[in-house]
């Protein structure tokens, strides 16, 4: 493989990009008919809307004036207009909720979509297909998305990154039209959410005074540490703010407050969250803490019930992750509490209380409307060796959500036949935090999220795809930019294209023009192809 060295290019204008027609819109149309002459936003009377669509309206005005310097009015349904954007329910069938067609002619853009959400992205389409600043070249597309969540987590337990790294993420998965933002906000190395009824969380919890140094992977057993403090967390206000940005981009913020394991932040902010009883320090090593919630207190299930009821204020999203990964079991082996809890309960392993108390949360979830989603451990199934107990007995609620994420894809297959819908992220495919000799461009694009042993008729239980920047190794946004760069646009492919039309090298093809973007965007990386 070659090495393609990005670092400090200059920006180059996106305006004078060489264009690939039909071949560097990406994700992939789903029909795309060429036609002959061009359109001339330059020349345009005006952004035409349906009443359903004035903000997708107004977006793209303000896109054409920031990124092509135009200045095209935006009209009422009253007035006359080149670009007609349309919202009819009636479409929904054969459009579903997210598909558009869009027709470009030498005198008219013409968008039709059965939802907001589909006019948007047809407008991220047409934003990849004008040529030198103005031209739109005729053509005729029909599209719509293969599978209906296509997310990306950023985790910033480890690193707190901030609001305006969010929000060049969350206009990059516009672009590439993904529609989940996972927002990995509590780990055992910080908690970066404000919880108004508990202070000390981001007082004590969002800061640590030192961080375990190293690249993924040899990282992991590394002994140097920075000596720094590193601190972070975001206000109720910032994260509605947020949330909104998101929304307007046809993006839904899933929040993942981690438990049982994954808890030694909140547990250094209160101790009596945790199944040992004693203070800790937020952690500064990396790798899986032994410190958990000790699930068996009511105060503690009081605590996680009050955390969950603010996190439900400032996160419309019907679905809720609450991690349940890697959580070892020794200290509720250890503790009296725990173990007469497990007793009392009639469950006869540590597996089994983890499933009775996701159960739980799940049905606190359900019962203000919301849907719980976990990695796949929350099935109880034994997928690491840390955990010397068989599976769990006790049979996870069928209205969770499985986060596939470690282990044989065989237990896709079984979480699908037995009612469980899932959101495939193996690790080995979909972890950013791999350097590209793990996971190549080639490989990231290669993902198929339907393994081929799953039968045709539990197919539709698979949701989607995600891909995932953990944060331990990635301490600058430049480190970061380096692993999610391009192969965010790989998964953004998978997730939107129909299997039949996805290309490698095609998709290649496409690929300069995004970079020239992200290039004129400070966004820069390395890459291999």
């Amino acid at each position: 493989m070659r090495r393609v060295q990005r670092i400090g290019l200059v920006a180059i204008s996106i305006l004078c990009a060489q264009r690939l027609f039909a071949l560097d819109i990406i994700p992939c149309p789903l029909l795309v008919e060429e036609k002959t002459g061009v359109f001339d936003l330059g020349r345009s009377a005006g952004i035409l809307y349906s009443v359903n669509c004035r903000q997708e309206a107004a977006f793209l005005h303000d896109i054409l004036e920031k990124e092509y310097h135009l200045s095209v009015p935006v009209r009422t349904s009253g007035a006359g207009g080149s670009i007609v954007c349309t919202v009819d329910g009636a479409l929904i069938g054969r459009m579903g909720k997210e598909g558009y067609d869009l027709t470009v002619s030498p005198n008219k853009v013409q968008v039709r979509a059965a939802s907001s959400a589909g006019v948007f992205y047809a407008i991220q389409t047409l934003r990849q297909l004008i040529t030198d600043g103005h031209s739109v070249p005729c053509c005729h597309i029909f599209d719509k998305p293969r599978f209906a969540w296509r997310s990306f987590m950023l985790d910033e337990g480890r690193y707190f990154k901030g609001e305006q790294v969010v929000k060049q993420l969350l206009d990059q998965m516009a672009l590439l039209k993904m529609n989940v933002f996972h927002w990995h906000l509590t780990d055992d190395q910080g908690w970066r959410i404000e919880i108004k009824k508990y202070p000390l969380l981001t007082t004590i919890g969002s800061k640590r005074d030192s961080t375990q140094q190293g690249v993924w992977p040899s990282g992991w057993g590394s002994t140097v540490y920075d000596g720094v403090p590193h601190e972070g967390y975001y206000t109720q206000q910032q994260i509605k703010a947020l949330v909104r940005y998101a929304a307007e981009r046809h993006i839904t913020v899933v929040p993942e407050i981690e438990m049982p394991g994954h808890a030694s932040a909140a547990i250094a902010a209160y101790p009596f969250l945790g199944a040992d009883n004693k203070p800790i320090r937020v952690p500064v090593k990396f790798g899986v803490q032994y410190n958990v919630f000790n699930v068996a207190d009511p105060k503690v299930l009081r605590f996680i019930g009050d955390v969950l009821d603010e996190v439900m204020t400032l996160f419309p999203s019907k679905v809720i992750h609450i991690g349940g990964d890697e959580v070892r079991y020794d200290q509720w082996k250890s503790s009296s509490q725990v173990q007469a809890y497990i007793k009392e309960h009639g469950l006869t392993s540590p597996a089994d209380l983890q499933v009775s108390f996701t159960n739980n949360m799940s049905h606190l979830l359900e019962s203000k409307h919301r849907r719980m989603m976990g990695w796949n451990e929350i099935l109880g199934s034994k997928v690491h060796d840390f955990n010397q107990e068989a599976g769990a007995r006790e049979k996870l609620s069928r209205s969770a959500i499985i986060h596939f994420w470690v282990g044989d894809t065989s237990l896709i297959t079984s979480a699908a036949e037995a009612g469980y819908d899932i959101v495939n992220s193996l690790n080995d495919y979909t972890y950013l935090d791999y350097d590209d000799k793990s996971i190549s461009l080639e490989k990231a694009y290669s993902f198929e999220p339907i393994p081929a042993s799953l039968p045709a008729r539990d197919t539709a239980r698979i949701l989607g795809l995600g891909c995932q920047m953990w944060g331990e190794w990635i301490p600058t946004v430049e480190r970061m930019n380096e692993r999610v760069y391009p192969r965010l646009a790989a998964y953004a492919e998978t997730g939107w294209t129909s299997k039949r039309n996805k290309d490698y090298k095609r998709w290649l093809a496409g690929l300069p023009a995004l970079e020239v973007r992200w290039n004129s965007q400070g966004i820069r990386f390395t890459a291999e192809k």
